[in-house]
């Protein structure tokens, strides 16, 4: 089962993605959203889950960590969401991968609800896993942020 999760890191659409985001975002001075980014919010939403004992496994959290980003190529296309965007994206690499059509629902919900703030279940834990994964307050481009992240008590 644990496989399942490294298996979207080999994913060849994935990486295509991924690259894609990393090109687009070269030149970005605000957060960025590759391979690192995923991780940190996948390693903090399990160590959330763990200290808080929820109840989700940690196939479906990596999956949903790594995929919650990966819909941003047609946000900064101008073609959509990248929650929406990434819902979609995400059935496909997960259906290749091995994960069942409940699992795969359940993610996509994640993805379509990450950015939300004051949601519930797993898209809640995304939220705030994404957000702690940001040291915002050593940021040179904090002052322009539209983010309001507080982080180890200071708010930008």
């Amino acid at each position: 089962m644990g496989d399942r999760y490294n298996r979207i890191i080999r994913n060849e659409e994935f990486n295509r993605l991924l690259d894609e985001i990393e090109a687009l975002e070269a030149d970005r001075i605000y957060c960025r959203h590759g391979l690192e980014h995923l991780l940190d919010v996948a390693r903090i939403s399990y160590i959330q889950v763990l200290e808080d004992g929820l109840d989700y496994d940690k196939s479906i959290l990596y999956a949903a960590a790594l995929l919650h980003d990966i819909g941003r190529v047609a946000e900064y296309r101008g073609v959509g969401s990248h929650d929406e965007a990434g819902a979609i994206i995400a059935e496909r690499i997960l259906r290749d991968c091995g994960y069942s059509e409940p699992e795969i629902r359940l993610i996509q919900e994640a993805i379509r609800g990450h950015g939300e703030e004051g949601g519930s279940g797993l898209g809640a834990l995304l939220h705030r896993s994404d957000k702690a994964s940001r040291m915002c307050f050593r940021c040179k481009a904090a002052d322009t942020c539209k983010w309001k992240v507080k982080n180890e008590g200071i708010e930008k």
